[in-house]
């Protein structure tokens, strides 16, 4: 699964730490299961309450780099 927000890391809030650090952990988190243990966690505890609802989305939104990005025509 690949989650985009174009968000850059450096708008994370300060309370977070360095976004060096954030970024580092969540790719961390990503190939070690960590993020799977945690949503099969999060949805077992969802069915033993009876709490699900499911709800499929499709996104096709495109995030587009600043002009100023690497490899921007110049001039």
């Amino acid at each position: 699964m690949e989650v985009r927000t174009c968000s850059p890391w450096r708008d994370l809030p300060n309370e977070l730490g360095p976004f060096q650090t954030a970024h580092k952990r969540l790719l961390r988190w990503a190939v070690d299961g960590t993020w799977e243990k945690l949503f099969a966690a999060v949805l077992a505890a969802a069915d033993t309450d009876d709490d699900i609802g499911w709800t499929a989305s499709v996104d096709s939104t495109v995030c587009r780099p600043h002009q100023h990005a690497a490899g921007a025509r110049k001039g």
